[in-house]
């Protein structure tokens, strides 16, 4: 006689057919099915679209080009002037206002941050010997008639920033073009923001809107802040840490939309020449601005007969949980669960063994429920209990 370790691993199991007479495990049967069903429908194939093939590798070129004309300090502007950097690129700041310190060259001269002044020399000496003009001689120099603070080298005048400037709120009215043009490699699609040809009488009058003109690619300036939830004047008189503000490209179809937050940036340049005399002078600009990210991203899907075939195999066999379900419910909470266990499992001997036939009408002796309700299928095998 072999091991019973033995006999156990060589067993073997196949599945057994009974029909539970229950309308409240049916029930719960009927009602996984039903919840499984319309999760695979609603949400995997119609909301997420399972069933679709996706390329998230978007390959994009943009191009942009503000337009406007403004006043400011009694020049006029236009957007070589308040544009940095030049005209092109998917990240730009529009100025809206502006420090200028004209006519700077390289000498000596008093620095002009507060902490710097002073009563003597030795005031300026312990220092560090770089202040954010230049570097400093160790002298205390007369700034203006009651005021005397340390001197520096570098360019003077130095510049003089904590005074009030005046915004360019004419920039609220300019406009911003956007060219963008699509690639998912995966499908060898493309697709350009711009409509079709012959249509450019068309393209000038349009302004984007969210919702009457969402594929038109020129911004109003004061639109873009105002649908980011920020208010134009004092957008432009702030400066924060920079954000983006971003595009997107929706259903295969580039849209533009604003996100939460539109920054403003902060920078410095400078504009350098000669005189006849040959020494050289700049004009320093401290900008104030509007900064934009222009953000392109997608995905496109196609659909695939792949997915389709694996999300369907799925949902078939998890339609399978509420047979587990039910089967947990009868094993252990239901009445009669002794009489149901001694229907679903039972141990076949092997063929060679004499075992009395068991009558189809027996009935266990520790069955449950009696065996008047028990009935038996002769032409498929399958039991009926009825509970």
């Amino acid at each position: 006689m072999p091991p019973r370790w033995v006999t156990e691993f060589f067993s073997y199991e196949t599945a057994k057919s009974v029909v539970v007479k229950s309308w409240v495990v049916g029930a719960v049967n009927r009602g996984v099915q039903l919840l499984i069903l319309a999760y695979f429908i609603g949400w995997v194939f119609l909301h997420e679209k399972a069933y679709q093939v996706r390329d998230t590798v978007i390959e994009s070129s943009v191009v942009t080009k503000v337009k406007g004309i403004g006043r400011y300090a009694g020049r006029v502007l236009d957007t070589a002037d308040y544009v940095t950097p030049h005209q092109g690129t998917s990240v730009f700041v529009v100025v809206t206002k502006q420090i200028l310190t004209e006519n700077q060259s390289q000498g000596v001269c008093p620095e002009s941050e507060a902490e710097y002044q002073c009563t003597a020399d030795r005031d300026c000496w312990g220092k560090s010997p770089t202040t954010g003009s230049g570097v400093l001689t160790g002298r205390c120099v007369p700034y203006n008639r009651t005021l005397r603070t340390c001197e520096i080298r570098g360019w003077c005048p130095t510049e003089v920033d904590t005074i009030d400037v005046p915004v360019m709120l004419e920039a609220e009215n300019f406009t911003l073009f956007i060219k963008n043009s699509i690639r998912f490699p995966l499908f060898g699609f493309e697709k350009a923001n711009l409509p079709p040809p012959g249509s450019g009488g068309q393209l000038g009058r349009c302004r984007f809107h969210p919702e009457q003109q969402p594929l038109c690619p020129i911004l109003r300036l004061g639109d873009v802040v105002r649908l980011a939830g920020q208010d134009f004047p004092t957008l432009a008189a702030t400066v924060r840490p920079p954000r983006p503000h971003g595009t997107r490209v929706s259903h295969l179809c580039p849209r533009h939309g604003p996100r939460p937050a539109v920054p403003t940036s902060l920078c410095r340049h400078a504009r350098y020449y000669r005189w006849q005399d040959g020494t050289e002078h700049r004009t320093l600009t401290k900008a104030f601005g509007i900064r934009f990210d222009v953000l392109v991203y997608g995905n496109a899907g196609k659909f695939g007969i792949v997915p389709t075939l694996i999300n369907t195999v799925a949902a078939f066999t998890s339609i399978g949980v509420g047979t587990v379900l039910c089967d947990i419910i009868l094993l252990n909470f239901l009445k009669g669960a002794e009489h149901y266990k001694a229907r679903k499992f039972e141990e076949v001997p092997e063929a060679g063994v004499a075992v009395p036939p068991p009558s189809p009408t027996a009935c266990p002796l520790r069955a449950l429920g009696g065996c008047s309700r028990d009935k038996q299928s002769a032409d498929s095998g399958t039991f009926s209990l009825g509970l």
